[in-house]
């Protein structure tokens, strides 16, 4: 009992990581219609940096785990900003050259990554309590789980309050309906779509650092890792759907924890939810059908 205890709730964890990566794929392509396949930099990024913020204040502290979490969310949302500025803006609703930019992107970000901070994934500390475990049903669970759980609520809760009840959000929501009428009404929705990658940016900063204390590494490709599930939990979900997003992710990582521990196949598992998905729902869980 205790084993699928451990099992479930570190599948939860696994899945908010997972939830604040395809969050901000999701929202991009949502309102604004772009695949982002550089979004794993943004991710890696952040956690350099929150990485380079804490060792130098004091990574065992609270004080450098909060400060990193900020700084990891600013990265993230300052190179997503300027990609959407000099890269995205010119190739709206030119889809193909969106795909190709945004991969050569984060081929060649790694590249840089790795000319900075070496090959080699760097070990790295947190605060005692994230490396401590709390008993729950007999099971012992890492607490940095519960801290992941915590902070998709979070992040989950705030995007939907921002897009329901702020005025950005509804200029977006309305600009994503019809862009030609929200500029003839003088406002410059511009501005809204950049906000949108920075928020985007934003929760894959912060799932960088998190993912960081979770696995106990950074590296160069931390990124790319996980933006592959954070792709499957986006399609699963529903391509712009936030609460398909959540769902989805905890519907793939927890299969994927406990197929990975009884029968070592975790990732074949994942994979065959994505084509099982397809097949039967091509709109994903909670997508709207076109």
């Amino acid at each position: 009992m205790s084993t699928i205890v451990l099992l479930l709730i570190t599948g939860l964890g696994l899945g908010a990581l997972y939830f604040l990566v395809a969050s901000g794929l999701s929202l991009i392509y949502g309102l604004m219609g772009v695949l982002n396949f550089a979004h794993g930099s943004f991710l890696t990024l952040g956690a350099f940096a929150g990485w380079e913020v804490a060792r130098r204040v004091g990574a065992t502290t609270w004080t450098g785990f909060l400060l990193a979490l900020l700084v990891g969310a600013v990265a993230g949302a300052a190179i997503a900003a300027v990609t959407e500025l000099l890269l995205i803006r010119p190739l709206y609703n030119r889809h193909i050259e969106q795909v190709l930019v945004t991969v050569g992107l984060g081929l060649a970000t790694v590249a840089l990554f790795e000319g900075v901070w070496g090959t080699d994934a760097i070990t790295i500390a947190g605060p005692a309590w994230l490396g401590s475990t709390t008993t729950v049903l007999g099971a012992r669970i890492s607490n940095d789980n519960f801290l992941a759980v915590a902070v998709a609520v979070a992040v989950l809760a705030a995007l939907v309050l921002f897009l329901k009840h702020t005025r950005y959000g509804l200029i977006i929501r309305a600009g994503v309906e019809n862009r030609a009428m929200v500029t003839a009404l003088g406002i410059d929705v511009r501005r809204s779509f950049t906000l949108v990658f920075s928020i985007g940016g934003a929760a894959a900063g912060l799932a960088g650092v998190l993912a960081s204390q979770s696995f106990n590494y950074v590296s160069a490709h931390l990124g790319a890792t996980l933006l592959i599930f954070a792709f499957i939990v986006t399609v699963i979900g529903g391509l712009g759907s936030l609460s398909g997003a959540a769902v989805a992710a905890v519907l793939v990582a927890i299969p994927q924890q406990l197929a990975n521990f009884y029968w070592g196949v975790g990732d074949l598992i994942a994979v065959l939810a994505l084509a099982v998905v397809l097949l039967l729902r091509p709109s994903g869980l909670l997508g709207a059908k076109a």
